[in-house]
């Protein structure tokens, strides 16, 4: 390593851990259809595989968020079988989200819909999700709503945040003590006039309102276009509301692209902002790092991958910044120097450092080259064409 403060790079991989979703190795589409690929995961077995393979090599993805109707497919009954496939496969049970949107019931909403039975519904899934999490020792649950209106004049929307605010408020009294909320926000879609949790403010709103063990968490395609999303993260975690993180990239809006694909810089800045606010603190961040990506034209696992280096390589860059230098700069208004600093961090050429880290701890230099070597792929994509070949491309 020939850069300054390379032991910081050390310590920064040292501590960085992303969860990858289950659901990012299944088929998956757009409204317009699905695009099959032969290799992808028909089961939760399959998924863990997957997931473990990415562990397997990058040594940084410990744990797999999954989707309570995708992956337990006989609810709480199927919590052992996941268990045995942690342990089989390398890899934990990370956040579970319960699925709010898919239902047919769910047309007009889930917490905020007008029938009573619904939202009765939508509660009691949600606390079916909190009691599957604790079987599987899983701390948080992460919740995301399509709730919202297509059109003026057919929502109450003031009696929906009513309805939010009651039903978070009984989900959070059934958490253990460990456990936490996650509430997610989204402006639009599939709600295009207006979405009840369509921002940070609204999401921040409800975490509070339901109680201590309720946080927010960003997803970062979920946000206007030049909207500055480490403005929101600085907010949030100068009240200790910030509680995880949806990683992707987008060109417009949620487009669930691999991570940097676009924007580099605006992630190494998210980073920036987290760990100033730990330098200043002294204090670890308690956020959980996730990826929410679906990919319908990249092979699957080598887009998690792909992702997880760049995370990496990000979040390494973040800790090269000089932060005892940038609060004298920010302090005495030395704009060029302060700007500069971050910077020079974010064009130091950290690549070596991490593949150095890689070979103490005994992984592969290059993930990528690893996995293309391995065999896995081919072996999968013979074992799960035919079941993926039967799945047939359909409208949604």
């Amino acid at each position: 390593m020939n850069f300054p403060n390379s032991n910081a790079v050390l310590r920064a991989l040292n501590q960085f851990r992303i969860e990858i979703p289950s659901w990012g190795f299944a088929n998956t589409g757009t409204r317009f259809g699905k695009f099959i690929q032969p290799a992808a995961a028909t089961t939760t077995e399959e998924k863990f595989s997957d997931a473990g393979q990415v562990h397997l090599l990058t040594g940084v993805c410990p744990t797999v968020a999954l989707h309570v109707l995708w992956d337990f497919p006989n609810g709480i009954a199927s919590t052992g079988e996941v268990q045995e496939f942690s342990q089989r496969y390398g890899v934990r049970a990370g956040s579970i989200n319960p699925n709010l949107f898919q239902d047919q019931e769910y047309k007009f909403g889930s917490f905020g819909n007008p029938d009573p039975s619904v939202r009765r519904r939508a509660f009691e899934h949600t606390r079916d999700s909190i009691q599957i999490a604790r079987q599987v020792h899983s701390r948080d649950i992460s919740l995301w709503f399509a709730d919202g209106s297509n059109y003026p004049g057919t929502a109450n929307i003031r009696q929906r945040k009513k309805w939010f605010e009651e039903i978070l408020k009984a989900s959070h009294a059934e958490l253990s003590g460990g456990q936490r909320l996650l509430i997610e926000y989204k402006p639009f879609e599939p709600a295009f006039y207006h979405t009840d949790i369509a921002d940070w403010g609204m999401a921040l709103h409800f975490a509070r309102h339901a109680g201590p063990q309720a946080k927010v968490l960003v997803d970062t395609g979920h946000h206007y276009a030049a909207q500055n999303i480490e403005q929101i993260v600085a907010w949030l975690l100068s009240g200790q509301m910030l509680g995880g993180f949806h990683f992707n990239d987008r060109r417009y809006a949620d487009d669930d692209l691999t991570l940097g694909s676009i924007d580099p810089y605006q992630i190494f800045r998210i980073f920036h902002e987290i760990l100033l606010y730990e330098s200043e603190t002294g204090t670890p961040a308690d956020i959980a790092y996730m990826i929410d990506q679906s990919h319908n034209l990249k092979g699957k696992i080598e887009a998690m991958i792909q992702t997880v280096t760049m995370a990496q390589e990000l979040y390494s860059k973040a800790a090269l910044v000089d932060y005892p230098a940038l609060i004298r700069a920010q302090e005495n208004c030395d704009l060029v120097r302060a700007e500069s600093l971050l910077q020079d961090a974010f064009a130091t050429d950290v690549r070596p450092a991490i593949r150095e880290w890689r070979l103490l701890k005994g992984l592969p230099a290059d993930p990528m080259e690893a996995f293309r070597q391995s065999g896995y792929l081919d072996r999968i994509s013979k074992e799960r064409a035919a079941r993926n070949s039967q799945s047939i491309s359909s409208y949604a």
